[in-house]
C-alpha cells in the first residue's frame, strides 16, 4: 500500500492540473477557475463517502482500484480531446529553481497551503471519535460531512467573488484564515455534540474552500510566467508534507494529551499564518494577459 502510494504521488497531478489552469485563464478569472477545480474535489470527496460503501460491497476492494485506474485512462483522453493546449515560454526566461524556492511572497503561501493542510488532517484525527462519542456510528459520518461541504459552497462563492471581483482578496483571504483559527477554539470547547461539531465543520470547509481557491491563484500571479509550474509543484509538496504531519503529529498529540491539544496546537498553527496573511502582497490583475 505505501509503495502503491508512493507511485501514486509521484504524478504530482495537482500542480500540473493548477499550472495547466492557470496559464489557460486570464487572470480576473483565475480564482474562480481555482475554485471550480477545488469545488470539484471537495464534492468528490463528499460524494464518495456515500458511494463507496455500496459500490465496494457491489465490486470489491479490487474493483475500486480498477474503476480508478479506468478512470484515470479516461482522464488522459479528456485531456489530449478537449483540453487546449498550454502556451511555450523560452527556456531562456526561465530563472532557476532556487530562486522560485527561496522566492519570500512564494514562500508565505507555501507556508499557507502547509498550514492548512496539517491542520485539516489533524482534525480529522479528532472528529470521527468525536462524532462516535457522541452516539453517531462510523457508517453515518457522511450525513455530516456532505452537508457541510455542500453548504460551504454557497458561502464561498460570494467571498470569492467579493475577493476577486471587487478588489478585497487580502481581507478575505485573512478572513478566512481568522475563522479557521475560530473553528478551532469553538470544536475545542462546544464541539461535543453532533450538531455542534456539524456546524463548526461548515465554518471550516467555507474557509478551507475559500483559501483552496485563493492560495494557488495567488502563486500563479507572483511566480514568473516560465515558472508556474515549477512554483506550483513546490506548493503542492509543501501541503503534502502538512498532509503527513497533520496525520501523524495529530495522532501524538491525540494519544497523549487528547482533542484539546490537537486544537490548541492548531489553533497556535493559525494565529501566526493570520499575522502572515495580513501582511500579505496581492499583486494588481492584468487584464492584457490573456489565452482564454
Amino acid at each position: 500500500m505505501i509503495l502503491g502510494r508512493v507511485l501514486q504521488g509521484a504524478g504530482a497531478i495537482s500542480a500540473a492540473i493548477t499550472a495547466l489552469a492557470a496559464d489557460l485563464t486570464r487572470e480576473q478569472h483565475r480564482t474562480k477557475t481555482m475554485a471550480m477545480i477545488g469545488a470539484s474535489i471537495g464534492l468528490v470527496f463528499a460524494a464518495s463517502l456515500v458511494i463507496a460503501p455500496p459500490l465496494a460491497a457491489a465490486i470489491g476492494l479490487s474493483g475500486l482500484f480498477v474503476l480508478i485506474g479506468f478512470l484515470a485512462l479516461a482522464a488522459i483522453i479528456l485531456l489530449f480531446a478537449a483540453v487546449p493546449p498550454a502556451p511555450t515560454f523560452s527556456k531562456q526566461n526561465r530563472p532557476p529553481f532556487s530562486a522560485v524556492l527561496f522566492d519570500a511572497k512564494l514562500a508565505r503561501l507555501n507556508f499557507g497551503v502547509f498550514a492548512l493542510h496539517m491542520m485539516q488532517t489533524a482534525l480529522w484525527v479528532v472528529v470521527p471519535t468525536t462524532l462516535v462519542a457522541a452516539g453517531l456510528p462510523g457508517g453515518e459520518h457522511w450525513k455530516i460531512y456532505l452537508p457541510a461541504v455542500l453548504l460551504s459552497f454557497a458561502v464561498m462563492v460570494p467571498a470569492i467573488i467579493a475577493a476577486e471581483k471587487h478588489g478585497k482578496m487580502r481581507p478575505v483571504y485573512a478572513g478566512a484564515v481568522a475563522l479557521l483559527v475560530l473553528v478551532q477554539g469553538g470544536l475545542a470547547l462546544f464541539g461535543g455534540g453532533i450538531w455542534s461539531t456539524g456546524v463548526w465543520l461548515l465554518l471550516f470547509f467555507v474557509a478551507f474552500n475559500i483559501l483552496e481557491a485563493i492560495q494557488p491563484s495567488l502563486i500563479s500571479r507572483l511566480a514568473p510566467s516560465a515558472a508556474k509550474g515549477a512554483a506550483l509543484g513546490i506548493y503542492n509538496t509543501t501541503q503534502s508534507a502538512g498532509l503527513f504531519l497533520g496525520g501523524a503529529l495529530g495522532g501524538l498529540l491525540m494519544k497523549h494529551f487528547g482533542a484539546m491539544a490537537v486544537h490548541a496546537a492548531s489553533a497556535a498553527l493559525g494565529i501566526i499564518w493570520f499575522g502572515m496573511a495580513t501582511k500579505l502582497a496581492v499583486p494588481s490583475i492584468n487584464k492584457t494577459t490573456a489565452t482564454h
